[in-house]
């Protein structure tokens, strides 16, 4: 009889030995040469949307137009994001890198210079398109990174949920930064300049990311009857992980076509549509009250708690497993965001909002921890940009049904915008819950993102 050891349960390893914290994690030799480009490159992911929304706003006037164009970003990069993980798994990260900031940069340039000019709002969507399009996947490639640098022995093994943690960490605490920045920028120093910081960070952040070539997963390319790696060596389901995850043996298929793939990446759209709805939300909050400054305030709380919940969550060693750890948070999510539409001052709203916040990391850290079993090493990149497109594509939505709520009934009316987003989320993770568990008969003890060849415990 051959018992299966679930991925998803947690509470063996945590009993087996105590968690590595994160100065552990930091010592391993190579991971600064990636962090710190990828840290900058990374940056704009959370600057883009609110900077054009207030450089949009500001020229047209009007939150509706500025959540449409935003809107138009956010879908053409949840679209074309997967696609570069692809690209990215296939032909190496800086293949893709490379070409991809530099037409980011001319795409933010051209938006930018037809917003200033007084251009159709026809104009400015065009323009949005290839913005949205080029946003480098800095997040989900760095997670690759840590994944091949940590998946080659069972030591560090033990770091690659360290690692998802600190990932989130890292991405909440741009958006702490990020929105203060492009907000402070665009109130302080002129309505375009977040927008013009934000593309100088892609293009210098994201260079420097790609030229670290050592610490870059090995590409892989495709040929009959299996997988080839650059290095010459084959997979013939091209997986290093869960077996029965990313399909039958000999063809390597979509991330997507697993099913818990698309479970999270649907309640990923929940997790965008609080970013979406806050942003422009408290962005209308704070022109309401004559105080536009307010808003980087009240967004950087909101950040904050995500981040301090991320720090948290990385620390513990959980006795639960992550789906039951993705579950309550999003029940605590849903819960939080009910109150924000009700509130209507600066120190209830900045409470709230830092309530919210605390719900958001712990959602993310269990999402990707969840998929790192579902997916093969060939597929990881990709499979992470689906997750990072849907918040994208959830955050576009959310800011053009805020825009337009704020602008006919008023900033607490776009506040119902992350109530109704979390709580769809919820109820399709309770009804799908059973998908997140890898099912694969008769098979094996994998840890961390599934890395390894599994093994068979008798």
């Amino acid at each position: 009889m051959v018992n299966t050891v679930d991925t998803t349960a947690g509470a063996s390893e945590g009993t087996a030995a105590p968690r590595p914290g994160y100065g552990q994690l930091l010592r391993t030799p190579g991971a600064w040469t990636f962090l710190l480009p990828g840290f900058a490159a990374r940056q704009p992911f959370a600057m883009l949307t609110i900077g054009i929304v207030l450089l949009v706003q500001h020229t047209s006037g009007s939150y509706g137009s500025a959540g449409i164009v935003a809107a138009a970003t956010g879908v053409s990069m949840a679209l074309f994001a997967p696609q570069n993980g692809k690209l990215a798994d296939r032909f190496g990260q800086r293949a893709v890198l490379v070409p991809g900031v530099l037409l980011h940069a001319v795409s933010v340039t051209a938006l930018t210079v037809l917003a200033l000019s007084g251009a159709p709002l026809w104009a400015l969507f065009v323009a949005a398109v290839p913005t949205g399009a080029s946003v480098p996947q800095v997040g989900p490639m760095v997670r690759a990174r840590w994944a091949a640098l940590l998946g080659s022995s069972e030591e560090r093994a033990r770091l690659l949920p360290t690692a998802a943690a600190f990932e989130s960490v890292t991405d909440e605490f741009t958006f702490v930064i990020g929105p203060v920045l492009a907000t402070a920028l665009c109130t302080g120093v002129h309505p375009a300049a977040g927008l013009i910081a934000e593309g100088v960070l892609t293009l210098a952040g994201g260079l420097l990311f790609a030229a670290q070539r050592g610490t870059q997963p090995k590409p892989v390319g495709r040929r009959a009857g299996g997988w080839k790696r650059a290095d010459g060596s084959e997979r013939a389901d091209g997986s290093g992980g869960s077996a029965g995850s990313a399909g039958s043996a000999g063809a390597r298929v979509s991330a997507l076509s697993v099913p818990g793939v698309r479970v999270l990446a649907v309640v990923f759209l929940g997790i965008g549509s609080v970013f979406g709805g806050m942003q422009v939300s408290l962005t209308a909050f704070a022109e309401e009250i004559g105080n536009p400054g307010a808003n980087g305030l009240l967004y950087g709380v909101f950040a904050a708690g995500n981040m301090l919940a991320g720090i948290a969550c990385g620390a513990v060693a959980w006795k639960i497993g992550p789906r039951r750890r993705l579950i309550a948070g999003y029940a605590g999510l849903t819960l939080a965001a009910s109150g924000l539409w009700a509130v209507h001052s600066v120190p209830a709203l900045a409470a709230l909002g830092l309530l919210v916040g605390l719900f958001i990391a712990p959602a993310l850290i269990s999402g990707y921890t969840l998929i790192e079993p579902l997916v093969p090493a060939g597929a990881r990149t990709e499979a992470f940009t689906w997750l990072t497109g849907s918040v994208a594509l959830g955050q576009a939505g959310a800011v053009t049904a805020a825009g337009q709520l704020a602008d006919a009934h008023g900033a607490s009316a776009g506040f119902v915008v992350p109530l109704v987003g979390t709580a769809l989320a919820l109820v399709t993770l309770v009804a799908l819950r059973s998908r997140l568990t890898p099912k694969a008969p008769g098979r094996v003890a994998a840890r961390g993102m599934g890395h390894r060849v599994p093994v068979a415990v008798d």
